[in-house]
C-alpha cells in the first residue's frame, strides 16, 4: 500500500510523528516543500558534520537536535516564506543571531529562499550551541 504524503500544516510545516531519531527528522525534511526541503537538508548535514554524535528527534512537528535526550539546543521550523532556526541558548553565542524572541535565552536566524547562507558562522553557531545546557522539553 503506497504511503501517503506528510499532511502540511500552516504555512506549509510538515506534520510528522514524535519520535527519536535521524529516521524522523529525514522523513520531516523529504516532506518540507519547495526550496525548503533543500534547506533543511543542508541545517541537517551542518549539524551532524559540527557535531558528531548529535541526537535527533521531531517533537510539536519541528525536528530538534542535543546532546542528550529530551535536552536541545536547536530547532527549525517551517513558516510560508522562511525556514526558523531556533538557537535555545542563542543570546550566549557570539556573535549573537539576529533575531530576537520573547523567552530570554533563545534566538532565532531565518532563512528565505534567496538569502546568501553563510554555512561557516552558522557551523560555529552549532559548535557553540551544542557546547551550553540543553534547554529541557
Amino acid at each position: 500500500m503506497p504511503q501517503s504524503k506528510p499532511k502540511l500544516l500552516s504555512g506549509g510545516n510538515p506534520q510528522i510523528p514524535k519520535g527519536y531519531g535521524d529516521a524522523p527528522v529525514q522523513a520531516y525534511i523529504a516532506a518540507m516543500p519547495g526550496w525548503k526541503s533543500a534547506v533543511g537538508g543542508r541545517i541537517d548535514a551542518i549539524v551532524e558534520k559540527a557535531v558528531p554524535g548529535v541526537r535527533k528527534a521531531v517533537k510539536w512537528n519541528s525536528p530538534f537536535y542535543g546532546m542528550e535526550d529530551d535536552l536541545w539546543f536547536l530547532s527549525f521550523h517551517v513558516f510560508a516564506r522562511y525556514v526558523k532556526v531556533a538557537f535555545f541558548r542563542g543570546a550566549s553565542l557570539e556573535p549573537v543571531p539576529p533575531v530576537a524572541s520573547k523567552s530570554g535565552d533563545t534566538r532565532y536566524f531565518h532563512i528565505h529562499e534567496d538569502d546568501a547562507f553563510d554555512e561557516a558562522l552558522f557551523a560555529d553557531w552549532v559548535r557553540q550551541a551544542s557546547r551550553l545546557p540543553g534547554e529541557k522539553m
